[in-house]
């Protein structure tokens, strides 16, 4: 009696099954990778810049300009006092206010008196200078060329009287509220400054 089985059809894939199927799996490979590919979104970040002073021009542009550099969709939406920054005229006169600010060594009762604003935006300015920190026009141009989104609020721009030309070139001007709210809620990173 013999142990050995006889030999008869397997139901082993022959070599052309197997490169069909995988040429099958390569083209659903493709597809999955075209589908993620298309899934996935560009980072973004939308800030919100409120304040209009010399110290709070800094951290939006600077942190927007920082983002884009690493490759995030960046919009920064200015509003209220935060509209001064992007005004052309207004940018290189932005003050630091001495009263109430705690990391200016100036008591409230000095800071208080009738130009002491001044004396302090002056030192700040030239403590800028000093350290050779870019100026905020440079920022704005800087973040403008990294691909930043630097918007005017349209209220805003309506309750100051300024007109679309009023802002540095390449400002998006006329933004309302709905739109801007619309980008932070698609962000994947939202500040308020």
């Amino acid at each position: 009696m013999s142990t050995d089985t006889p030999a008869g059809p397997t139901d082993e894939p022959s070599r052309a099954e197997l490169a069909a199927r995988v040429a099958e799996l390569e083209a659903e490979l493709s597809e999955l990778g075209e589908d993620v590919a298309a899934a996935q979104t560009e980072d973004k970040m939308v800030i919100v810049a409120t304040q209009g002073t010399l110290d709070m021009a800094y951290p939006p542009l600077i942190l927007a300009s920082t983002a884009a550099a690493f490759g995030y969709d960046v919009t920064v939406f200015h509003t209220f006092w935060g509209l001064e920054i992007l005004h052309e005229d207004h940018a290189s006169e932005l003050s630091l206010s001495a009263v109430g600010n705690p990391n200016l060594s100036v008591p409230n009762a000095v800071a208080a008196l009738p130009g002491m604003d001044a004396v302090t935006s002056r030192m700040m300015r030239q403590k800028i200078d000093d350290e050779n920190v870019a100026s905020i026009e440079e920022l704005i141009q800087t973040s403008l060329d990294t691909g930043v989104d630097l918007q005017a609020c349209q209220m805003t721009m309506e309750l100051f009287d300024y007109e679309e030309t009023a802002f540095f070139e390449g400002v998006t001007t006329g933004v309302g509220a709905a739109t801007a709210f619309q980008e932070m809620a698609e962000a994947d990173i939202q500040l308020l400054v």
